[in-house]
């Protein structure tokens, strides 16, 4: 089965995010050697606005994915597993043209194929429970294609 686009390029940012993790350095280089061989402006540009934003919000990302697992310590989530709640939590708050669903099953997809047999479920968990509260509280910013939940449209028109 053919991987859309976006979801190579967030398997790139997935890369990039865990070289950097390991590294703690050099984000600007790992970006640029990670995505070297892409062509076109708005691959590159939706890759690195995901990297950069992940990074620019870890403690906020990393509250998040705390809330949410008052039983774990962050250091026994695993790697993969964290970078990608980032990328998901990040995607849900900052990314107002993705619609949560694609998020969320994007990174649940990117899971499977990069982390435990496991993963997904736990990933599902989180994300879903942050997605909640998001529309809970008010605060889902969604606009353009990222309206395509209709529960949410339908809270908003109320």
């Amino acid at each position: 089965m053919k991987k859309s686009n976006r979801r190579l390029l967030r398997e790139r940012a997935l890369q990039v995010l865990y070289a950097y993790e390991l590294n703690g350095e050099g984000l600007t280089r790992l970006t640029d050697a990670i995505l070297t061989d892409l062509v076109s402006e708005i691959d590159i540009n939706f890759a690195t606005n995901l990297i950069n934003t992940v990074v620019a919000n870890l403690k906020f990302l990393d509250e998040k994915i705390k809330n949410k697992v008052s039983n774990w310590e962050m250091d026994r989530i695993a790697l993969i597993d964290r970078i990608l709640l980032r990328i998901g939590i990040s995607e849900l708050y900052y990314c107002p043209d993705i619609p949560p669903k694609v998020t969320i099953n994007e990174v649940i997809e990117i899971a499977k194929d990069y982390s435990t047999s496991n993963s997904n479920k736990f990933i599902n968990g989180i994300l879903d429970a942050v997605l909640l509260d998001l529309k809970n509280s008010g605060t889902l910013n969604k606009t353009g294609r990222g309206l395509i939940d209709q529960s949410f449209q339908h809270k908003k028109q109320n």
